[in-house]
């Protein structure tokens, strides 16, 4: 063997590189063994939703008050008013106290994240404002860092992940992050909120949500 490396060692040289490069690639390529020294830190604000519920954005527009020459009874539909202290009459403005109001972002869903293959911890909110756009939100959330991981909504009935609706990439394995659910799924049967490896196949922790 020796006498062989001696006459071939230009040979011998390009499969040793050849034998590093692949095992490289399978490390740091396919494996993503990095991944598990790096972390990716996220901190999102809570969700922004687009939409208002149609009862404020539709505010019926104020009539206007009619004219002496349109109205038969004047007396009848002047605004009402107030004596001040001159005895001057001046009219008090309708005020309705939920013009403008806010709509109340409520939680929908709730459930705590449990290990699979790695350690994870943190909950998992449902978010909804009353128009029908939810959102998924992690808090407190802390996984393994891993190649190509997904979040799932899963139907926990079939007992695997056969049955799932994918709501992107994971955006960090640490911190508070959102995503958006899309506005037909039933989450009364996509009921699971899972940290899939989609490479190798195998989830890193779950969350069952239950009605908040």
């Amino acid at each position: 063997m020796y006498s062989f490396i001696r006459k071939h060692p230009i040979g011998v040289g390009t499969g040793a590189v050849a034998l590093v490069a692949g095992l490289a690639w399978l490390a740091f390529g396919f494996f993503g063994v990095h991944t598990l020294f790096i972390d990716d830190v996220v901190d999102e604000a809570g969700p922004v939703f687009d939409a208002q519920p149609a009862a404020l954005e539709s505010e019926p527009d104020a009539a206007a008050p009619p004219t002496p020459a349109e109205s038969d009874t004047p007396e009848e539909t002047a605004p009402m008013a107030d004596a001040d202290a001159d005895g001057a009459e001046t009219s008090t403005p309708v005020v309705d106290a939920d013009a403008g109001a806010a709509p109340d972002v409520v939680t929908e869903f709730v459930g705590t994240f449990q290990s699979d293959a790695h350690p994870t911890a943190g909950t998992a909110t449902v978010l909804g404002n009353g128009t029908g756009q939810r959102f998924l939100r992690f808090e407190d959330f802390e996984t393994d860092n891993g190649p190509d991981l997904n979040v799932y909504l899963v139907n926990s009935s079939t007992g695997d992940v056969s049955d799932y609706v994918d709501l992107g990439d994971l955006k960090g394995n640490i911190g508070s992050q959102n995503y958006e659910i899309p506005a037909d799924v039933d989450l009364t049967v996509y009921d699971e909120v899972v940290i899939w490896c989609v490479r190798f196949g195998v989830g890193f922790g779950d969350a069952l949500l239950m009605p908040a």
